[in-house]
């Protein structure tokens, strides 16, 4: 391979690769000190103290009304949780564990004789099915892809986390 040739191969690598999407965003702006969920309006708010960061619209499990309770139900939570985990290779996009179950949960669904579920998650979107309208979720809380970048960028583990009613 003549010398011209290996710098027109390189520079060609090089312009394919600034033309690739990130998915991973810097954000240097003020923390993230909570998320708010408002179940019923289908919003999400990224909080610094009083300060409304970001909104995103949101879809949630496919039954939407109501606590979660059963694995399997449908449903998002409703109270007080943190971000656990971040998962770079989650399998919708890009995802932010929130911790339900709490203690609280687990004693509620071993008093039904149910298990809790788990795998709670704000996500991206299904990678089958690009446009999913309204509420298509198991539970979690899902934004779009775009948006969850900015999410992801944002939201740190132990970041508290209010879903409401």
């Amino acid at each position: 391979m003549n010398r011209r040739t290996l710098l027109v191969t390189a520079a060609a690598g090089l312009t394919l690769t600034a033309c690739g999407h990130n998915k991973f965003l810097r954000y240097d702006g003020p923390p993230v000190t909570a998320v708010v969920v408002q179940k019923a309006n289908r919003k999400m708010f990224l909080l610094d103290g009083n300060q409304v960061l970001k909104q995103y619209d949101m879809h949630l499990g496919g039954d939407p009304v109501g606590a979660k309770q059963f694995e399997g139900d449908m449903k998002t939570p409703e109270g007080q949780y943190f971000i656990s985990h971040r998962n770079p290779n989650s399998r919708y996009y890009l995802s932010l564990g929130i911790s339900y179950p709490n203690d609280k949960d687990r004693a509620f669904a071993e008093a039904a004789g149910k298990p809790p579920g788990g795998d709670i998650f704000i996500h991206g979107q299904d990678p089958k099915v690009k446009a999913k309208g309204g509420d298509w979720t198991a539970g979690c809380i899902a934004v779009t892809d775009r948006e969850m970048e900015q999410v992801y960028a944002m939201v740190q583990p132990g970041t508290p986390i209010f879903l409401y009613p």
